[in-house]
Order: structure tokens, then sequence, then C-alpha cells
């Protein structure tokens, strides 16, 4: 003997367990960034400058090329 639910209430069951399925991702997120935050920080420090190129003179080179 089966039982038959009336398609209203199977809406409903998928109802509540897509609910509870979001609810438990929401509480993960949330553990998630509260551990997050309070963790120390690494100690690293990222620092950026911008280098100026310096002016150089044109260094002069003779080339003597010998054809026999």
């Amino acid at each position: 003997m089966t039982l038959r639910v009336p398609p209203r209430t199977r809406l409903g069951i998928w109802a509540l367990r897509a609910a509870g399925v979001l609810i438990v991702f929401a509480i993960g997120i949330a553990l998630g960034q509260a551990l997050d935050d309070s963790a120390s920080p690494s100690g690293t420090e990222t620092s950026i400058r911008t280098l100026v190129p310096a002016t150089l003179s044109p260094e002069t080179v003779t080339v003597t090329v010998t054809t026999p």
C-alpha cells in the first residue's frame, strides 16, 4: 500500500528543503567571513613606486670593416 501525497504538499516539502539549503549556505558564508576577518595579518607589505629612467649619454663606437 502506497500513500499518495498531494502535489501541493510535495511542492511545500521541496520549498522547505530549498530554504534549508539556502540557510545552511548563508551560515557557511557568514562563518567563513568571520574566520577570515579574525585572521592575523601575514606580515608582508607591498610597496609600489615609479622609477624614473636616467638619461644616458650616447656611446660612440668605431667599427672597421675590411673586405678581401
